[in-house]
């Protein structure tokens, strides 16, 4: 598995294209060191990258939340993705973009860093098995708690994922596909790598982001779609009871595209994958099958 990992990826590093297993990081960065960095995760469908202007606000926004000065401009890190994918032997995969403080010297202080490091991976990426994506993830409630917003704001997205490995442990543990985490008021907040959507009475809805949730650019993108299909859609603080009481349920993230949950915490939903979910995952393969960076064949 290794072996084939390394032989399909691609990677950018610092300006360059590299061999995988030539792509090192000093064992000195603070990204490796402090998770002192900003990522993005980012699709690419027929050699051409999803909603990628989104994805690089993102970036820059987070690296500005951190005190993180980019060296590099928009069209660097454009023309970085566009070599990174150029350079993989598969015209659809995932690209993680990967900005960190740099090499300095141990202890926290970003003023030892002399310049920050930047790199690209292009590889395969499935969350879930296609048979799971086909009939839905068993998905429990985690005990972990989502690290609230006066803690760290959950729309930076940082290279510090700890949180959710350990409700990923849970979930593992539990024998589910997912877990999904509870802020510290007990509401709803996100999966371990994806957003989640509950659909009643064909009203589909999300938790907002100060609720705990990253600011998804697929879950952006499916309350466009929804907008698009005339179904009903809002941002709602959601609870447990909300997920067990669902009709449909399903999870949206980069790395999960789309995937139907069939069941949260051993209760089934009524439908999976229900209409709602249908029609939206009709519209979100139309469009990334069609023009990336439009809304117009939504």
């Amino acid at each position: 598995m290794n072996n084939a990992f390394h032989c399909r990826a691609a990677c950018w590093l610092n300006g360059k294209i590299v061999p995988p297993e030539q792509a090192n990081i000093s064992v000195f960065d603070h990204g490796l060191l402090y998770g002192d960095g900003v990522f993005e995760g980012i699709r690419f469908y027929r050699r051409r990258p999803f909603r990628l202007e989104a994805h690089l606000d993102r970036l820059f926004y987070s690296a500005r939340a951190i005190a993180l000065d980019l060296p590099w401009s928009r069209k660097e890190l454009v023309s970085a993705v566009n070599e990174t994918i150029a350079a993989y032997d598969n015209p659809e995969g995932y690209l993680r973009l990967v900005a960190t403080r740099g090499v300095g010297a141990l202890g926290i202080d970003p003023r030892n860093c002399t310049a920050p490091s930047l790199f690209v991976i292009a590889d395969a990426l499935s969350l879930v098995a296609r048979e799971t994506r086909e009939q839905g993830a068993r998905v429990i409630v985690a005990a972990t708690r989502r690290l609230p917003p006066d803690g760290l704001d959950p729309r930076i997205k940082s290279l510090n994922y700890l949180n959710h490995i350990l409700a990923r442990i849970e979930a593992t543990r539990a024998g589910a596909d997912e877990a999904i985490l509870l802020n510290a008021a007990g509401r709803v907040a996100e999966g371990t790598a994806d957003n989640v959507f509950v659909v009643r009475d064909g009203r589909l809805m999300t938790p907002p982001p100060m609720e705990g949730a990253l600011a998804g650019i697929t879950r952006e993108t499916v309350l466009e779609l929804a907008c698009a299909a005339g179904i009903p859609a809002s941002e709602t603080p959601l609870a447990p009871y909300d997920l067990y009481t669902a009709d449909e349920c399903f999870l949206t993230g980069t790395g999960a595209e789309m995937i139907p949950v069939a069941e949260v915490d051993g209760r089934r939903m009524n439908a999976c994958p229900g209409p709602v979910y249908r029609e939206l995952n009709r519209r979100f393969r139309a469009l990334v099958n069609t023009d990336n960076d439009s809304m117009n064949h939504a």
